[in-house]
């Protein structure tokens, strides 16, 4: 009878997700993770585990701001975006950003 030699098992990758505004691929855990609910409103999902379809925003404050001058999250979320909607959420996740 073989004795099986054990061998560690690799580290499991953290998950990627992508800036709806800068594009650029973080760490889920470095990302900001908003949410349209059933009801078609926007929020930001801090348990990461709100039902809805998901959108993912660095913490940093360029990104934030550039989603009042472009589309980005109209597309990531496939329904137009008021603008009372926008402004609730860019001043909801000041606290949430880095310096």
């Amino acid at each position: 009878m073989r004795k099986s030699i054990s061998s560690p098992l690799p580290a499991k990758a953290a998950p990627q997700r992508t800036c709806a505004a800068c594009r650029k691929v973080k760490n889920k855990k470095e990302m900001v993770r908003l949410v349209r609910s059933a009801g078609g409103t926007i929020e930001i999902d801090l348990t990461g585990k709100k039902d809805g379809r998901g959108a993912y925003l660095c913490r940093d404050r360029s990104c934030w701001e550039g989603l009042s001058r472009g589309k980005q999250l109209e597309h990531a979320f496939r329904q137009e975006i008021n603008r009372g909607d926008l402004d609730t959420l860019m001043k909801n996740g000041k606290d949430l950003l880095k310096e």
